[in-house]
């Protein structure tokens, strides 16, 4: 793993809320006892069954997500709203997308799009059978330090457009 220590330098003193970390998100699910197959078989993701409409998922750090059964309530999301996993290399991502062809109707895979290379890593975008999109990655370095070391680059002004993105 690439990320040895997960924490953050920030100063949060002048703002209302003080939170230490950010700990987690939530998804839909139509079934967490379909849904963890997918989770466990195919992402390799940690699950526990914390409650019985949810379950709490998570990869290689202390942020988790919440899947909550919400049945025929499920609200499908959009490509833009998606999770993204990096992996390390390019020949991974392209492991990766092979198998989520190969494993489409194992997993109740809806969507599985082509390889690309775009704002500044390759990757590929599925769609798993909750509507919930995932993107797997690799990107020489760390994203994460990388984007917030470069700081803003644009002005509020140019970033009103989803065109400028």
């Amino acid at each position: 793993m690439r990320i040895q220590d997960a924490l953050a330098p920030y100063d949060n003193q002048n703002s209302v809320v003080r939170s230490e970390y950010l700990s987690h998100g939530t998804l839909e699910v139509y079934s967490l006892r379909e849904s963890r197959k997918f989770y466990e078989e195919f992402l390799g993701f940690q699950c526990v069954r914390h409650a019985k409409p949810s379950m709490a998922i998570r990869c290689g750090m202390r942020f988790h997500i919440v899947c909550l059964e919400v049945g025929d309530l499920v609200h499908p999301c959009n490509v833009d709203n998606h999770w993204g996993i990096d992996v390390g290399s390019i020949e991974e991502v392209d492991r990766i997308w092979q198998a989520a062809n190969d494993l489409k109707d194992k997993y109740g895979i809806r969507e599985v799009r082509e390889k690309v290379k775009q704002h500044g890593v390759y990757s590929f975008y599925l769609e798993d059978r909750d509507h919930n999109w995932w993107e797997f990655q690799y990107y020489d370095g760390i994203q994460n330090d990388d984007m917030f070391d470069f700081g803003d680059r644009y002005e509020d002004s140019e970033m009103s457009s989803p065109a400028n993105t």
